[in-house]
């Protein structure tokens, strides 16, 4: 992978020109173009923004050097657990459903559930939008919609206290 394309590695296969988005550790949302077929999988010519193109050149190179290095984790902001990490989760068809929060930071969540939405799916977690980034062990990673204050994430994502 580098800035501007990446190979692909897949069951099955696209046509050349087709539109591809994947959503990936690290980098989040990329889209693009296939520019050719490659045995087992394509190659596919990324049309990102320059703010995008200039963000996987740093995670890539962060990557590249965070072992010998020994650098820590790129994280846009701490993780914490809130007070009461249960709440809900609705999904786009309205359903809801209990989950437990792993932990959270300003911009996004880690949430433990057995019903995986699609990648990409606009859900509400407590009272806060977000859209689900990545499944991880477990459940899923979801990025809220904008960046939040922690006291406001505190009162808004965790369900509210049984008395």
């Amino acid at each position: 992978m580098s800035p501007g394309g990446m190979a692909m590695i897949t069951p099955v296969t696209g046509r050349v020109g087709e539109r591809v988005i994947a959503y990936l550790d690290h980098l989040s949302r990329v889209e693009g173009r296939i520019s050719r077929l490659i045995d087992g999988g394509f190659a596919v010519e990324l049309r990102n923004t320059v703010r995008k193109r200039d963000k996987i050149a740093n995670v890539l190179t962060w990557l590249a050097n965070r072992d010998e290095l020994n650098l820590p984790e790129d994280r846009r902001h701490d993780r914490f657990v809130p007070k009461n990490p249960m709440t809900k989760m609705i999904l786009p068809d309205g359903s809801e459903h209990v989950c437990r929060i792993i932990d959270v930071s300003l911009s996004g969540a880690a949430i433990a559930t057995d019903i995986v939405p699609e990648m990409g799916d606009a859900i509400t977690l407590g009272k806060m939008h977000a859209r689900v980034i990545r499944r991880i062990e477990g459940g899923i990673a979801v990025e809220f919609a904008a960046v939040q204050s922690r006291e406001l994430l505190e009162h808004h994502i965790s369900a509210p206290e049984e008395s």
